[in-house]
């Protein structure tokens, strides 16, 4: 039987040896006789493919596909090799100085396990996580460092979370259920004055109220938003399957609660549904 030991360095080696030959690849792409498109590429033309990567990502996890889960992997970590790559070339930085710094980062965020620091929950890691944070980035305000090109809901929800770790919260759930009401009832009277820039100022502060029981109620408001996206073109399409291309709006309607309906009682009787 093999060393353990003999088998984890073997295994480092390989990877090791792996990852050297994907950064070659790159090299050879963006080399003057390499592809024409990644030659190409900056910084700044390659951005939106990090964010849709990042997406495409999150919906290989949701599938809990491991082989999609790895190939999104890989695509991610083309992009970093990419930007890595450029620059290199441009005499800044290369992959090893972007592991290094990463390496560093988790070692200095992580006292209790790098250190002597002494933590009993995952809280109290978050919040030494946050305090390290801050000092490392000169943060002056608890809402500093949220990036402004998240998604809304997200931002919405880090800013909210922020808040609230600071002591900016509401002490009791149904405060905030109270907030939403009122901030409702300001949707409307903006709506009454018939003030269209009032009404979406007023429904950003509804939304915004709503991210914040989300967050109280355990969840994200993006991924809440995902669900019910998918909720709505799920039964968008049934719904329409069963109406011609000619159907109203009252047939559409009668339709749409006959598909809820129906997902009611697969819901309660599963064991029907086949």
């Amino acid at each position: 039987m093999s060393n353990p030991d003999t088998r984890e360095a073997i295994q480092r080696d390989e990877i090791c040896e792996k990852l050297l030959n994907f950064l070659e690849i790159i090299r050879r792409l963006r080399a003057p006789d390499g592809c024409p498109w990644d030659r190409e590429q900056t910084h700044k033309s390659l951005k939106s493919y990090v964010i849709e990567e990042a997406y495409e990502l999150t919906e290989a996890i949701d599938s809990g596909d491991p082989e999609k889960i790895k190939e999104e992997l890989g695509d991610v970590l083309l992009q970093i090799a990419l930007h890595s790559q450029i620059a290199l070339e441009e005499g800044k930085f290369d992959f090893g100085d972007v592991l290094d710094r990463i390496s560093k980062k988790m070692i200095y965020r992580h006292p209790h396990v790098f250190g002597d620091v002494t933590v009993s929950s995952a809280r109290e890691v978050e919040a030494n996580w946050y305090r390290l944070k801050k000092v490392e980035k000169r943060m002056d305000s608890a809402l500093d460092g949220i990036p402004k090109a998240l998604p809304a809901l997200l931002r919405a929800h880090r800013v909210s979370e922020r808040a609230a770790k600071a002591g900016f919260d509401w002490p009791e759930i149904h405060g905030i259920f109270e907030k939403i009401d009122e901030e409702l009832e300001e949707v409307k009277a903006a709506y009454r004055k018939g003030s269209a820039p009032e009404v979406l100022e007023e429904v950003g502060d509804l939304l915004f109220t709503i991210v914040n029981l989300v967050r109280r109620f355990g969840g994200n408001a993006e991924e809440v938003m995902h669900q019910a996206n998918q909720k709505f073109i799920t039964r968008f399409s049934e719904m329409r399957k069963t109406l011609p291309s000619s159907a109203g709006a009252r047939e559409m309607d009668d339709a749409w609660e006959a598909v809820k309906e129906r997902e009611r009682a697969l819901k309660n009787h599963p064991e029907g549904s086949g």
